[in-house]
């Protein structure tokens, strides 16, 4: 089955370069591009892509309030949203992961990369290069609030389960945690796939964000 994926930048340069990157690709399909997150949120509704490429600066509505409409349900689809981030410039990448962003992709990587990513993201995958999520929760992953009540299903979690939730939360992928661990890649799979469940949570991405939100980790740290 092909993926069908809808671009999303202000730049018209920059959506022509990206979709003739993908239609390159025999497995993935430009569905339609979309110049602010208003057209997106639109699109998204109408032709139900599974991936949406997102900017994140743009007129009229931002790239984290369309991403944050979108997988709220306003658009009735599934979408997955790959973001995608000049990083150094980008501030509101914590933001953007609060929203429902599933993954994000540097601008100036290169077309296999972006070819990668919406694979990956297509596929229920989340955080895509582990150098990148590194850096992002160092650089953007924000303390808990003090007083702020554990998440519902927590308490529900094995040891086990909870240990895999806070390497999930340190940006290891299941391999790493698998290694780390010393189990195999399906156990790890089936931790994830249980404590996801048990916290009511889409993905890896809202994984992380919670496991900082409760104080569960902390930046920098290895709590």
């Amino acid at each position: 089955m092909s993926i069908g994926v809808l671009i999303v930048d202000d730049q018209a340069l920059v959506r022509a370069g990206f979709r003739m990157v993908l239609e390159a690709e025999a497995d993935i399909v430009v569905v339609a591009e979309a110049a602010n997150g208003e057209q997106a949120v639109h699109a998204a509704q109408r032709l139900r892509p599974d991936v949406v490429l997102m900017d994140i600066r743009m007129p009229e509505l931002d790239g984290i309030a369309a991403t944050r409409r979108i997988a709220d349900g306003e658009s009735d689809c599934c979408a997955r949203v790959l973001m995608l981030t000049t990083f150094d410039l980008d501030e509101y990448v914590y933001d953007a992961l609060a929203a429902g962003a599933s993954g994000f992709l540097l601008k100036d990587s290169p077309p296999e990369q972006l070819v990668t990513a919406i694979r990956v993201v297509a596929a229920g995958e989340a955080l895509l290069a582990p150098s990148i999520t590194s850096r992002l929760i160092k650089q953007f992953a924000r303390p808990a609030p003090s007083g702020r009540e554990p998440p519902p299903g927590l308490g529900e979690l094995t040891a086990r389960e909870l240990e895999v939730f806070k390497l999930v939360a340190r940006g290891l992928s299941n391999a790493e945690i698998a290694a780390t661990l010393v189990v195999g890649d399906t156990t790890v799979k089936t931790h994830v796939a249980h404590l996801l469940s048990k916290l009511d949570l889409r993905d890896r991405v809202q994984a992380v964000v919670l496991a900082y939100e409760c104080g569960l980790v902390s930046p920098g740290g290895g709590r």
